[in-house]
C-alpha cells in the first residue's frame, strides 16, 4: 500500500470546539501558516492527533508564562493548517521524518543554488 500524506486541513480552535482530525497512531506530522506556507511544526510522533493538539500555537499566554515558558508558535490559529503522513510504528514514522526533512534540504539547496546561478548570470 502506497502511502501519501493527508490533505491540508485548517489548525482547529480549541476556543470554538474544533478538533484535529489525525492518526491516533504513528506518524509524521506538518504544520504551516496558510498564507506563507513557512512551517511552524514538523515532526514525528507516536500519536499523530496528541502531537498536533498539544502545540502551543495560541499566543494568549500571560506575560510571565511567554517570558519563562515555551514560546507560541503563531499568534492566531486560523493563520494555520497541517497535514499528516500515518505510519505502521514509530520507528517508521521517524524514518519518514527524516527522509522528508532531508528532501526538503535537498529542494532549498536546489533553489538556492538556482538563485545563485541566476544573480551570477546577469
Amino acid at each position: 500500500m502506497v502511502q501519501t500524506w493527508s490533505s491540508w486541513k485548517r489548525f482547529p480552535d480549541a476556543h470554538s470546539g474544533g478538533v484535529v482530525e489525525a492518526p491516533i497512531g504513528p506518524g509524521v506530522y506538518e504544520v504551516r501558516h496558510t498564507m506563507t506556507g513557512q512551517v511552524v511544526a514538523f515532526g514525528s510522533a507516536r500519536n499523530v492527533a496528541n502531537a498536533i493538539s498539544e502545540l502551543k500555537v495560541n499566543g494568549g499566554a500571560s506575560p510571565l508564562a511567554r517570558l519563562f515558558g515555551k514560546q507560541p508558535l503563531v499568534s492566531a490559529v486560523n493563520d494555520l493548517e497541517y497535514r499528516t503522513y500515518a505510519t505502521a510504528s514509530r520507528a517508521e514514522a521517524k524514518t519518514a521524518a527524516s527522509r522528508f526533512q532531508g528532501l526538503r534540504q535537498s529542494a532549498w539547496r536546489r533553489r538556492l543554488d538556482h538563485g545563485l546561478s541566476a544573480r551570477n548570470l546577469g
